[in-house]
C-alpha cells in the first residue's frame, strides 16, 4: 500500500514538474528560463527537482517530446483511417484541433518557436515526409485533384486551425472577452472544413 502510494506521489510530482516547465519554457523560452524559476512554479524545492530531472536540457526535452505529440500527435489517426472519406476527415481534423488547443491555448507558441531553434525535433519526431506521401489523406487527396500539391493543402488546413490560437493575445480584445473567442473557435470547426471543400471543388 505504502510503495502504490509513493508511486502516485512520485507521478504526481513529476507532472506537476512538466506542467511548471511548460509555464515557464513559454514564458521565458529554453534559453532565459532557469530550474530555479521551474521548481519555484511548480511549488517545490531545487533540490526536489533535480532529483526528477537531471538537468534543464533532460527536463525541456521531455516536455518538447510530450507537446510535439499533443499538438501533432492527433493528425495520425485521423490521417490513417481508411473508414472516412477526405471530407469526414477535413472535420475530424478540425474538430479535434480546436477542441484540444481550447484546453491547451498556449501549446502551439510553446511548440512552435522553440522548433524554429530545431527544427529537425519535429521532422523527426512526427514523421512529416511520410504522412505527407504515404497516407491515407494524401492518397485520397491525390486521387480528388491530382493537380494540387498535398503540401499546400495540409498547410492551409493546418493554417486555419493553429494560427488564430498562436495570434490570440492581439485577436482576443478585438473579437471581446475569452467566452465569445471560444464561441468564435466553435464556429471555426465548422467554417474551417468548409472552406478547405471549396478548395476541393474547385478543380
Amino acid at each position: 500500500m505504502a510503495k502504490a502510494k509513493k508511486a502516485e506521489l512520485d507521478l504526481s510530482t513529476e507532472e506537476k514538474i512538466k506542467e511548471a516547465a511548460s509555464i515557464v519554457f513559454t514564458k521565458k523560452g529554453y534559453g532565459n528560463a532557469r530550474t530555479r524559476d521551474i521548481a519555484e512554479e511548480a511549488g517545490i524545492n531545487l533540490a526536489l527537482l533535480n532529483y526528477y530531472f537531471r538537468s534543464k536540457e533532460k527536463l525541456f526535452q521531455i516536455v518538447m517530446a510530450e507537446r510535439i505529440d499533443k499538438l501533432f500527435g492527433v493528425l495520425t489517426p485521423v490521417l490513417n483511417d481508411e473508414s472516412t472519406t477526405l471530407e469526414e476527415k477535413l472535420e475530424k481534423i478540425t474538430e479535434s484541433y480546436i477542441n484540444m488547443l481550447l484546453e491547451n491555448p498556449d501549446l502551439p507558441i510553446f511548440v512552435l518557436s522553440e522548433i524554429r531553434n530545431n527544427p529537425d525535433q519535429l521532422s523527426n519526431r512526427f514523421q512529416a515526409r511520410k504522412h505527407l506521401t504515404e497516407s491515407v489523406f494524401v492518397k485520397q487527396l491525390m486521387a480528388r485533384r491530382s493537380d494540387l500539391n498535398p503540401f499546400h493543402f495540409l498547410m492551409n488546413l493546418l493554417g486555419m486551425n493553429l494560427f488564430p490560437f498562436v495570434a490570440k493575445p492581439v485577436l482576443q480584445p478585438i473579437v471581446g472577452n475569452e467566452e465569445m473567442y471560444r464561441q468564435l473557435m466553435e464556429q471555426r470547426k465548422k467554417l474551417v472544413p468548409a472552406w478547405m471543400k471549396l478548395i476541393l471543388d474547385q478543380g
